[in-house]
């Protein structure tokens, strides 16, 4: 069943799994999470992978390591390797300047945060995520896949794909 959220709340009155995995995708989105090494490597599951723009692969530990060097954008960034053309410029990110699909929350810069999340329920424990975000201008539609195995280590991102969409 396929079920619009509204990012702002995280859908938290739903109660359900499609709802934790957008709360764990929302708090990735935040700066403060995204600072600590330690609670993203708990959000992000043990075999995951992110398809960049490029065609790019990155594992867990590529992004580990990114974060670092990750420029701290306003109002949050979604998770990606890929660094923003403009971040890249200032020598900050992963990788080169022509994957340019970080889009984030930027009052300034157009952006509003998550639009039009939606959320499936595809197996027990298994969550499909969609959404576009904005930034300096630039749409950029993304994908997430959440599974939770067991209790104890809850909802992580087992897949993430940011695709810039073109002007026009």
């Amino acid at each position: 069943m396929r079920r619009e959220v509204e990012p702002r709340t995280g859908g938290a009155d739903h109660g359900d799994a499609v709802a934790a995995a957008v709360a764990a995708e929302l708090e990735l989105l935040r700066p403060e999470v995204r600072r600590s090494r330690e609670r993203v490597a708990a959000l992000l599951d043990p075999e995951f992978t992110e398809v960049g723009a490029s065609g790019r692969r990155y594992d867990r530990a590529a992004m580990l390591d990114a974060l670092p060097r990750m420029p701290e954008l306003p109002g949050g960034s979604a998770v990606t390797a890929e660094p923003d053309a403009k971040a890249a410029t200032a020598g900050a990110g992963a990788t080169d300047a022509t994957d340019a699909t970080d889009a984030t929350d930027d009052p300034d810069g157009g952006g509003d945060g998550p639009r039009g999340m939606t959320g499936v329920e595809l197996a027990p424990g298994l969550v499909h995520l969609t959404y576009e975000t904005v930034y300096a201008g630039r749409r950029a539609r993304r994908s997430s896949v959440w599974r939770r195995r067991d209790e104890s280590a809850g909802w992580r991102m087992y897949y993430h794909q940011g695709t810039p969409v073109p002007e026009g």
